[in-house]
């Protein structure tokens, strides 16, 4: 549900802005005059703001003034009783997202609610878009050898359903990009892609990240926050190394896709969310299970489709495809001339006793087009690569 505030020091109109905007479901927030309207920004995350420009104490202005200093992403509509044009110009340049004349009209308020939603959702995606091409630029699911064309068949399978995917593999193996190829082929491919690694973050954390927390949930609660399952709403949300996820966190998620609802960290409401979860571990959950440290319902929950990443040595044969693939990338990211591979290369690569995988892989082509020359040897690998033999 969207939030929105109302600041206007005239009561009639934030009790009518309020009529309209509860009847279509968003809930609202109201204040009196500029002050408590900034302090409530401070404290409080909104999705939109509509906010009179003539106010006692701190004028609507000074507030956008405010908002845009401490670098707040929300559109910002102003209203005014005593607008101009110049008045409308200068808000649209502080910032401001629209400009509004009272008598309010409540096609236009609606009109403008419904241009300032698609703008923040632009501007997530945008956010998203921009973090995909820097983590996977020019990536893909590279390579022939059986298992990696069983997992390409199975992606094209399983994508534009809902089911739930459980993806199994070593470090380095690839597993994310397993959840992205399965994102990016679903229904749900124009909405997030929300990514949270269960070992990254303290178990006494992990909740609020996942669920979000309400305002004074606990001592560093300043503002209500949102978590991952409600910003992954309508998309995906993958869970990565949810074999170290904590005992009490793996009930609320087994909730939450039980039910399809959360409860923030400190909260009491119901919030219903709607997103595909794929997860992924190096962990054997069945040992998990066996010794107490995995919930054995979550994991039928999780495991509606099995997928396991083969590791880099059990795909040797993908490794000259692999090697090609990071070349480019890498020369393109350090801005050199393309690099080649001599045959005696490729065959020492093969040859290399991979433990980090593909990860693995990667970080040592960076090292050989930077400390190498134009034509990377047999023998560079040799001295680079660490190779068993």
């Amino acid at each position: 549900m969207s939030k929105i505030l109302i600041i206007d020091d005239e009561r009639s109109i934030r009790r009518a802005l309020r009529e309209i905007l509860e009847f279509e479901n968003f809930e609202v927030h109201e204040a009196e005059n500029g002050k408590e309207g900034w302090e409530k920004i401070q404290s409080t995350t909104y999705d939109i703001i509509f906010c009179d420009i003539k106010m006692p104490l701190m004028d609507g202005m000074e507030v956008l003034d405010e908002i845009q200093k401490a670098k707040i992403d929300v559109p910002v509509i102003m209203i005014s009783g005593h607008g101009n044009i110049e008045t409308a110009v200068d808000a649209i340049k502080k910032g401001a997202f629209d400009f509004i004349e009272k008598p309010l009209d409540l096609n236009r308020i609606l009109v403008t609610i419904r241009n300032a939603k698609d703008r923040l959702f632009l501007v997530e995606e945008t956010k998203s878009l921009k973090s995909t091409v820097k983590k996977f630029k020019g990536s893909s699911i590279i390579g022939e050898t059986e298992g990696i064309v069983k997992i390409k068949e199975m992606i094209e399978k399983v994508a534009p359903s809902d089911a739930r995917v459980l993806i199994t593999g070593g470090n380095g193996t690839g597993k994310e990009l397993v959840a992205r190829s399965l994102h990016d082929n679903s229904n749900r491919r124009k909405m997030a892609f929300v990514e949270v690694n269960c070992a990254a973050i303290p178990s006494e954390l992990i909740e609020s990240e996942l669920f979000g927390h309400e305002k004074g949930a606990f001592t560093s609660a300043i503002k209500d926050k949102k978590g991952k399952f409600e910003l992954a709403s309508g998309g995906t949300l993958f869970l990565d190394e949810i074999g170290d996820m904590s005992a009490s966190a793996q009930a609320k998620v087994l909730r939450a896709l039980q039910e399809n609802v959360i409860q923030r960290v400190g909260g009491e409401r119901d919030i219903k969310v709607d997103c595909r979860v794929v997860a992924a571990t190096n962990k054997d959950l069945r040992k998990e299970i066996e010794e107490g440290r995995f919930r054995e319902d979550l994991f039928h929950r999780l495991a509606v489709i099995l997928i396991h990443v083969p590791s880099l040595n059990d795909r040797k044969d993908d490794i000259p495809l692999l090697a090609e693939h990071f070349l480019t990338m890498v020369c393109a990211e350090h801005g050199v001339g393309r690099k080649s591979f001599l045959d005696s290369a490729l065959n020492q690569l093969k040859v290399t006793d991979w433990t980090g995988n593909i990860r693995e892989l990667r970080n040592i082509i960076e090292r050989l087009v930077i400390l190498c020359g134009q034509e990377i040897s047999g023998d560079d690998v040799k001295m680079f690569a660490n190779p068993k033999a």
